[in-house]
């Protein structure tokens, strides 16, 4: 057993007999869940999860929490129920409506993953992870324009992250704008993107 899985146990330990005194505790039940999934317990995270649900059925870090996990496991129908559920809490929340996004689009639904985008930049203009999800979309949906806007707010939010100027080179290069996103890319790969070698030939062709 390593250090860090040694570590986990201990923390494991100590927040179960926790959670054992403080049966109806919201906060330890969810920080033994992220424990858990952190130590690759995924069975137990989801009951614990579960579990803050049973003391508030509007725990909405738990309903995300639960959306993942299902996400991670590829039940997508169970992961859109956790957050859509997470919406009605708090409509008002960014990661629920860019979850019901990732979602969608993994179903193949660009309309509706670019509306829960959307939303999701709506309720937090600075959640760089949602722009770049929704160029990713609106490139899916054809939405060529659009999609160069959506990464070019991404790459003004966080320059130093590689996949925003990854999707803005896709996005320039469906947008004919070849010498833009030859540019882009080469951004993207020095700040250690694992760029597509076939985006770098396709770009290359049209130059």
């Amino acid at each position: 057993m390593s250090a860090q899985q040694e570590d986990l146990t201990k923390i494991i330990e100590e927040l179960e007999q926790k959670c054992l005194a403080l049966p109806d505790n919201i906060v330890a039940h969810h920080h033994l869940a992220l424990v858990y999934r952190k130590a690759g317990r995924t069975a137990e995270a989801m009951q614990s999860l579960k579990r803050c649900l049973e003391i508030d059925p509007h725990a909405v870090e738990a309903l995300i929490n639960i959306g993942a996990m299902h996400f991670e496991q590829g039940e997508l129908d169970k992961a859109l129920a956790a957050n859509q559920a997470a919406v009605q809490v708090n409509p008002a929340l960014a990661q629920p409506h860019n979850n019901i996004g990732l979602i969608w689009q993994q179903m193949g639904e660009s309309d509706k993953a670019i509306e829960a985008y959307t939303l999701a930049t709506m309720n937090d203009p600075k959640m760089h992870m949602a722009w770049i999800n929704l160029a990713s979309a609106q490139v899916m949906a054809g939405n060529f324009a659009l999609a160069v806007k959506a990464a070019k707010e991404a790459v003004r939010l966080e320059p130093d992250i590689p996949m925003a100027h990854n999707n803005l080179a896709v996005a320039l290069y469906y947008h004919k704008d070849f010498q833009a996103a030859k540019k882009s890319l080469t951004k993207a790969k020095a700040l250690g993107y694992a760029v597509d070698p076939r985006l770098v030939e396709a770009i290359e062709n049209e130059l």
